[in-house]
């Protein structure tokens, strides 16, 4: 009874044995060989049939080597372990980097630029970096408690009621908030170097956006130090030293003049310090620090310790207004009609006759009030101050704004308070919104931080969060601590020109006073020193041609120039003089700074561009749209004129960035402005590649059809659906081989049916099929010439050859292999998916991991597409598995933890492994399947020979493979390809052969079969010694060696992944029929047991970046 032998595809173990049912696996042989004779002896040798045949010519015998006994030793010592393993690589790493040293090179970047040191003073070791702490949350209070909440919160709190000076706080800090969310996504899609929201805005939105929101955040922070500058000055002429005054400070003209004067001069001081070291500006901005939270604890403190009130401060009422103190009698006696008769009187005191009094003391001298100004938490004040009472400008100020009391009927100010400003709840948000931002000084020392991309949302939104309630708490608690009357005293004239809110603090009015004042001067040290910096980060961007002057830095590393160009811009706003005045100008330029963060937000988040990828997650287009409607309200609400005027700046700007040196065209009509912006917009990009985080699969998706017209592989198209999710180019082409004029119809018919298929797939793209005689040119002119202008594909989607090992002409791997070549020369990236068949539909939803092997650095590449997979609902279930090779002279737990870092810098979610490649020497199973590949190649060149005469040879080989001591029997041999499903659906094979043929012992063969079998036999004999004398070249063994080591671990750690995403090793450079042929059995052997295979390589440019 005949037995069977099955020698079945090489399996990931190089192991042999018998295997159920009496059959011998031998690995290597991709050909199912049945056997009919006695059974031979087990396989105990590491040789396949062909093989063992060419050790049995040279030997005599057969040759039993133990299964653990390499077959070939390695004779080249002194490789590395790359060269050893990774033989099959070894052109790609030539030219590309290997993934250690890469990973480790980018895990370790610094992204620091360098801060403006004092070069002066001696080098100091490395500082450590800084957590959220101290790195984001404290600079951030630091920012945002400013000036206005020591000078003017109490006031707008009097003036705005509690009710509404609680919208006037809320609506101030929802937009920081929202646009702290915003810009939290935003620093954490990639590192931000510095330059805070320009450098994030100009890298989301273009240089054109960059530069208009850079001028204006650099405006805005350069006017911040003109308010910094005058809050300082009317804390210290005011409250501190008013005999410093040159003038009479009184009246608002000469206080004006005093602060544009002292201003000046701290202007000029501030700014030598900031030129001369910033050391110390660094040294006082810690000291503003303790101030300014040592001040805002301490007026909590106080108005708690005074909860039932305070003699501290004592005002004096005449009916509804507010008086003056007398800086003399500070006492009760000073509130009475004795004290107050010269004042109001001219003619001498007589309490009956008030003929010579001024009008409203006459009628109300008996109503004089003596009053605490803190009346304390438990007193009726917060009920007194819970509506508005917004004074106009001259006005008395009362209780009741709108009052009979509080008009001024023009007959003097005397001794009474009056409202210098006409307020409104507009004005008071501008007023009120400088001291809300700074929350930017997060994200501009993103790179002193340990952990930016965490630091930066938990330490800027904590802080708002804080500021906020710090802000909402205070506006209620000095509702309810003050007097109204004394909370409309904006400088405190009723109290004899003290700082209202100073006068509450314990355990002294003075820590605040003192404290308000030294972090006011910080504060404004900060924007001197950040402004300068920001103006020279623009211009050293060269996006402004007129700033290229301040680009320039001293010898000390200090921007000098930009330094003397803010303290001018600065003494434009000191010269302004009234701090209320210089709010609103801040207000504008950092509203629309925060309103283009939100925006940028808001359009990356709706593009899904790939590299829009914040690890911030709490993050929403709503919200962000949301927080520029804010912007754009509140800006009007403010200051309409303030507003276009800002808008206009920006526009200007943005216009002069855009259409410097660019040819501008209006076409006529709607169509024309349509076809004048597509053309501007191709031009544009053509102007040169797309910079690394723009960049996008743009695919070019070459399908195959069958002989009616339709896709052969419609999965190839639902896999570009997932892998683009309805974004970027799209071009589906086709060949027809035959001559056009004849194919005309064909192809029209050929593009209705692609047409219709996308249509069912639901996926926009462009069609296009050509008629050619050669499918290689053809495929190469797609190549080179599809898209138009800066509109071109730059990745290539080729199927793969399926049955190609049953082709005599090799036309299948042969187009597909100058394919390959052709993408690379064309600079494009390539994607190879292998069993199309088995990919998810669209309707479908995979749940697993998607593995990236990751072995030869392609720019990134492989990183990206499962990161693009992911966003489409099918592969949304996955989770990314990451691995890369190491060998025995790798620090594989470094590489490890450098990859983590690398990824975590990318904001790529996925688990990491490092897989060792021991060095180890080439397996017989390598040898023999090396050698089966050769003499294939060699069995394909003698397919000229007759069917009769192959026949001949390969029936000699498997006769002197297997001697059997029966002469009387012969085998049969059956050459059968394994078909996959894939190969079900290629064409037919081009090669069958068929070496069975049904010997029955009762039928002897015809004298003719006899002599054909003779002659065959005969003409092949040449054919069989050239096969014998094969010796399998040593560079294809160790390819071999390297696709089989790789397979194993593939296979091990892989088998149950949805998607497995490869390196594809570069084709030969060498182009020989042999050559592509043994290209094409390595990729066969390296992607051996995977179902779902991407094949991947770049197109020699970084495809993927850490920065936003």
């Amino acid at each position: 009874m005949a037995e069977r032998f099955k020698v079945s595809a090489a399996s990931t173990n190089a192991s042999y044995g018998t295997l159920e049912d009496g059959k011998v696996a031998a690995p290597g042989a991709d050909d199912v060989i049945t056997i009919t004779g006695p059974s031979p002896e087990p396989f105990d040798s590491a040789h396949s049939v062909l093989g063992k045949a060419e050790d049995q010519k040279k030997t005599n015998g057969s040759v039993d080597l133990p299964d653990n006994q390499p077959f070939a030793v390695d004779e080249n010592e002194g490789l590395s372990g790359y060269d050893k393993n990774l033989y099959l690589y070894s052109e790609e790493l030539e030219e590309r980097p290997r993934v250690v040293s890469l990973v480790h090179s980018l895990a370790n970047y610094n992204a620091i630029i360098p801060s403006a040191n004092d070069h002066d003073q001696k080098p100091v070791r490395r500082q450590t970096k800084l957590g959220t702490m101290l790195g984001v949350f404290l600079p951030c209070i630091q920012n945002i408690f400013g000036v206005i909440l020591f000078i003017r919160l109490t006031w707008i709190v009097g003036t705005a009621g509690a009710l509404e000076s609680f919208m006037v706080v809320l609506m101030c800090c929802c937009v920081t908030l929202l646009t702290s969310i915003s810009m939290s996504a935003i620093a954490t899609n990639g590192v931000v170097p510095g330059g805070g929201s320009y450098f994030m805005i100009s890298r989301a939105l273009g240089p054109e956006f960059g530069g208009a929101v850079g001028i204006l955040f650099y405006l805005g922070t350069t006017f911040a130090s003109a308010m910094y500058i005058i809050g300082a000055i009317e804390i210290l002429l005011l409250y501190i030293e008013p005999r410093m005054a040159i003038s009479d400070i009184s009246d608002d003209a000469n206080k004006f003049d005093n602060f544009r004067l002292y201003g000046t001069i701290l202007l000029l001081i501030m700014a030598t310090i900031v030129f001369v070291g910033v050391k110390f500006v660094n040294i006082f901005a810690t000291i503003a620090l303790v101030c300014v939270l040592g001040s805002i604890l301490s007026v909590y403190v106080g108005m708690f310790v005074n909860v039932h009130g305070s003699d501290a401060l004592m005002t004096c009422r005449l009916g509804e207004r507010l008086l003056k103190e007398d800086p003399v009698n500070k006492s009760a006696s000073a509130c009475t009609p004795e004290h107050l008769w010269p004042t109001f009187c001219k003619s001498p005191l007589d309490l009956h006759n008030r003929t010579g009094c001024y009008y409203y003391f006459a009628d109300h001298f008996n109503e004089t009030y003596y009053e605490r100004g803190i009346a304390g938490i438990a007193s009726s004040s917060f009920q007194k101050n819970l509506y508005s009472r917004y004074p106009r400008k001259n006005n008395y100020v009362t209780e009741n704004g709108s009052s009979v009391a509080a008009k001024n009927l023009g007959m003097g100010e005397y001794n009474q308070i009056m409202a210098d400003i006409t307020t409104s709840f507009t004005v008071l948000i501008g007023i009120f919104f400088p001291s809300v931002t700074g929350i930017m000084a997060g994200s501009n020392r993103s790179g002193d931080l340990a952990d930016a991309q965490k630091s930066i949302p938990v330490g800027t939104i904590c802080a708002v969060l804080v500021t906020s309630t710090v802000y909402l708490t205070g506006v209620m608690f000095f509702a309810a601590t003050f007097s109204p009357l004394l909370l409309l005293d904006k400088f405190g004239d009723s109290v004899g020109k003290q700082l209202v809110v100073a006068q509450v603090a314990w355990p002294h009015p003075m820590v605040v006073t003192i404290g308000s004042l030294l972090s006011t001067i910080g504060a404004g040290l900060q924007s001197l020193t950040g402004a300068p910096r920001l103006l020279q980060a623009i211009a050293q961007d060269n996006i402004l041609p007129i700033l290229d002057p301040l680009s320039v830095s001293s010898k000390r590393g200090e921007p000098v120039r930009a330094l003397l160009v803010t303290a001018f811009i600065s003494e434009v706003g000191i010269l302004i003089g009234n701090l209320d005045e210089i709010t609103p100008i801040i207000t504008m330029f950092f509203l629309m700074c925060y309103g283009f963060v939100n925006l940028a937000c808001a359009l990356q988040t709706l593009l899904r561009t790939p590299s829009w990828r914040p690890r911030f997650k709490y993050y929403h287009w709503m919200l962000s749209f949301l927080g520029l409607s804010l912007c754009i309200t509140v800006m009007f609400m403010t200051s309409w004129y303030y507003a276009l005027v800002a808008m206009v700046i920006a526009f200007v700007i943005y216009k002069y960035i855009e259409f410097r040196g660019a040819e501008k065209e209006w076409g006529d009509g709607i169509r024309g402005l349509a076809l004048s912006a597509a053309r501007f917009s191709l031009l544009r990009l053509e102007e040169g590649p797309p910079h690394t985080k723009n960049w996008r699969p743009q695919l070019l998706l070459f399908a195959k059809l069958d002989s009616e017209l339709n896709i052969k592989y419609p999965k190839l198209i639902t896999f570009a659906s997932q892998l683009k999710a309805g974004k970027g180019l799209t071009m589906l082409v086709t060949v027809l081989e035959g001559d056009f004029s004849k194919t005309y119809g064909e192809a029209q018919a050929a593009r209705l049916s692609i047409r219709k298929e996308l249509d069912h797939e639901k996926v926009k793209a462009f069609v296009d099929v050509l008629a050619a005689q050669n499918v290689i040119e053809a495929i190469n002119h797609f190549m080179q010439t599809a898209g138009m202008g800066g509109l071109r594909p730059n990745t290539a989607v080729l199927g793969w050859p399926y049955g190609w090992r049953h082709q005599t002409d090799a036309k299948a791997h042969r187009v597909f292999l100058e394919s390959v070549r052709n993408t690379s020369a064309n600079k494009m990236a390539l994607l190879v998916p292998k069993g199309i068949n088995f990919f998810p539909a669209n309707n479908e939803k995979v749940v697993g991991n998607i593995d990236i092997w990751w072995i030869v650095h392609d720019g990134g590449l492989l990183m990206l597409l499962p990161f693009l997979l992911k966003q489409s609902r099918t592969w949304k279930g996955c989770k990314m598995r990451i691995f890369t090779v190491a060998q025995m002279e790798d620090n594989s737990i470094q590489i490890k933890k450098d990859l983590k870092t690398f990824l975590y810098h990318l904001r790529i979610e996925a688990e990491v492994d490092v897989v060792e490649m021991h060095d180890s020497d080439i397996s017989a199973y390598t040898y023999e399947r090396t050698l089966m590949m050769e003499q294939r190649n060699q069995m394909l060149q003698e397919m000229r020979l007759s069917r009769k005469e192959r026949n001949s040879v390969v029936q000699d080989i498997v006769d002197k493979s297997f001697k059997n001591d029966s002469p009387v029997r012969s085998s049969k041999v059956h050459f059968l390809e394994r078909v996959l499903p894939e190969e079900a659906a290629a064409e037919p094979p081009g090669i069958s052969v068929d070496l069975a043929e049904d010997l029955v012992p009762s039928r002897s063969p015809s004298p003719q079969r006899k002599d054909e079998k003779d002659a065959a036999k005969e003409a092949g004999k040449d054919g069989f010694k050239k096969l014998l004398d094969i010796k399998p070249d040593k560079a294809n063994v160790r390819r071999m060696h390297t696709a089989v080591k790789l397979n194993e671990v593939i296979v091990s750690k892989s088998h149950d992944a949805q998607l497995v995403i490869v390196n594809l090793p570069g084709p030969p450079k060498i182009q020989s029929s042999k050559n592509d042929s043994n290209y094409m059995e390595f990729l066969e052997v390296l992607t051996e047991g995977l179902d779902r295979v991407l094949m991947v390589r770049g197109g020699g440019r970084e495809v993927i970046t850490i920065y936003s």
